[in-house]
């Protein structure tokens, strides 16, 4: 994996920190920056030395989405395969972070908003300040709420008829209605958030990592399955993580009364 151009990016004790780094106009994203992630979250997969990642804020603010004059402009000039290729791309950074093989923290502070708002949603857990407003506003731009993979993934975390309301009316939903609805795992202060963040991503890295692997991937994968594919699914997925090392490691320290000391494999 190469040092990212295009956003922040630092990597220590198996934690990977990365962020949006144009502070002064809240971290927006352009072509090259949509690109980098999603080849970055790509090549994570096979990344040995990284069990956890922190998308930050930045400045005060997660991210307002597509930068009006480097991406909203030129799409209006664009051909509809021009524009098929550049949906698709954004749709691949989703899918990126959903098949990276390890869970990925949204540290949300301020605006959260369009691309910005999808990033947090694919995350897997989330933590926000009071601070934080996360608007799916693609109708307020004349698009569809149908963005990145919005109206399949926002409904199963906060419900059909909530995502319903945000991704019609491009409203933000305020940091207490996101904790109160689900979106939100944890609300801290603005002070707390990266610290609160590097430690929950600190507890990830010292469990049992080929474990949290297989639940991401039973995460997403389960979305399609009947309750009998899933059921089937989990038993394999299970049978695999107990021919694991950490498996033993934790049946020992259980029966010496210690705590197991997980090595990831």
């Amino acid at each position: 994996m190469s040092e990212a151009t295009h956003f922040l990016c630092e990597i220590g004790d198996g934690i990977a920190r990365i962020a949006l780094d144009r502070p002064e106009r809240k971290n927006p994203l352009t072509f090259d920056s949509y690109a980098e992630l999603r080849d970055w979250f790509r090549d994570l997969h096979y990344r040995e030395d990284v069990k956890a990642v922190v998308f930050a804020s930045n400045g005060g603010n997660f991210s307002s989405g597509g930068d009006v004059h480097d991406i909203i402009g030129p799409l209006t000039r664009m051909t509809m395969k021009e524009l098929l290729a550049f949906t698709r791309m954004t749709g691949d950074l989703v899918k990126a972070m959903v098949n990276c093989g390890k869970p990925v923290i949204a540290a949300i502070d301020g605006i959260c908003a369009g691309a910005g708002a999808i990033i947090a949603m694919a995350s897997d857990l989330r933590i926000a300040t009071p601070e934080a407003k996360v608007a799916f506003l693609f109708t307020r731009v004349g698009l569809a709420g149908c963005d990145m993979g919005a109206c399949a993934i926002l409904p199963r975390i906060i419900g059909q008829g909530r995502a319903a309301e945000l991704l019609f009316t491009g409203r933000a939903m305020n940091a207490e209605e996101g904790h109160a609805w689900g979106f939100h795992n944890r609300l801290v202060s603005g002070a707390e958030l990266d610290g609160a963040a590097r430690e929950m991503a600190a507890q990830l890295v010292a469990g049992p990592n080929f474990a949290h692997m297989m639940t991401k991937t039973m995460l997403a994968q389960e979305w399609s399955m009947s309750i009998e594919q899933a059921i089937e699914a989990e038993a394999q997925a299970q049978a695999l993580c107990m021919q694991t090392g950490d498996f033993e490691r934790a049946y020992t320290a259980f029966v010496a009364k210690e705590r197991p000391v997980f090595e990831g494999d």
